[in-house]
């Protein structure tokens, strides 16, 4: 697995310049802040205009951590008949998958820090250190909710031995992402009722919970490692069984 992460390290940091328009691309949370942070001044909201900021400032972080595209890549490789290349190989594809996405946190980490930077200069009153621990438990927290958004991508992509539009599965389910997730909104400004029902959904642990803890907004922790838990498992056991099927469905060349 180092030698993996080693060489598509080496592949990602090629492409420099790709990733800054990656990075910009990920900076709407940057752009919501702003309105939050104006219609919070009304003083009608729990959070304050300071915790508005850090926290869509955390959204920016945590997404850098756990964006994910696996499902567009698995396609291309069934529609262009790859996939036969890596089966001939002792290891299962997913982990080729697993190293490219994570060795690319760390070649865009350094542009992240930053656009974060230049955040803090242009908005000093916003800044805040976490303590140790805090910060050691979101970033757990966060690598578990990068595998979390892996796996789901992944379990998705499986469709792509029956059609050859997966990823249209992933712009549907986007949708419940970018609402859910806390990426337009704080879940603390959702109706109480709405709130509830999306904590039991994996998206708010996959945006929300790690840039809560990071900001140091309340959670229920237990609650929430124990239904990212919950999800991990079933979409585990869901890819499991979609990968042995769509393995005697497969019949792209060589295969």
């Amino acid at each position: 697995m180092s030698t993996l992460l080693a060489v598509y390290y080496a592949y990602m940091v090629e492409y420099r310049a790709e990733l800054v328009l990656w990075v910009l691309s990920g900076s709407l949370p940057i752009i919501l802040m702003g309105i939050w942070v104006q219609a919070s001044q009304t003083g009608q909201f729990t959070l304050t205009p300071i915790e508005f900021a850090r926290y869509f400032l955390a959204v920016f972080l945590v997404r850098q951590f756990t964006v994910v595209w696996v499902i567009w890549e698995f396609e291309r490789e069934i529609v262009e008949g790859k996939l036969s290349f890596r089966l001939l190989q002792p290891l299962n594809p997913i982990w080729h998958h697993f190293a490219s996405h994570f060795a690319e946190r760390f070649a865009r980490l350094p542009f992240a820090f930053m656009l974060v930077g230049l955040f803090f200069w242009l908005y000093p009153q916003a800044f805040w250190l976490p303590d140790l621990g805090q910060f050691l438990l979101a970033l757990v927290v966060m690598l578990l909710a990068f595998a979390l958004r892996f796996l789901i991508q992944y379990t998705f992509a499986m469709a792509a031995f029956w059609t050859e539009r997966a990823s249209s599965l992933e712009q549907f389910g986007f949708l419940f992402y970018l609402f859910l997730s806390g990426i337009i909104a704080p879940l603390e400004v959702f109706p109480p009722l709405v709130r509830e029902i999306a904590l039991w959904t994996p998206y708010p642990y996959l945006i929300h919970f790690p840039a809560s803890l990071l900001i140091g907004l309340p959670v229920n922790l237990g609650q929430g490692l124990l239904v990212m838990g919950g999800w991990s498992i079933a979409f585990f056991l869901l890819y499991r069984w979609l990968w042995k099927r769509g393995l005697r469905q497969y019949s792209g060349m060589g295969a």
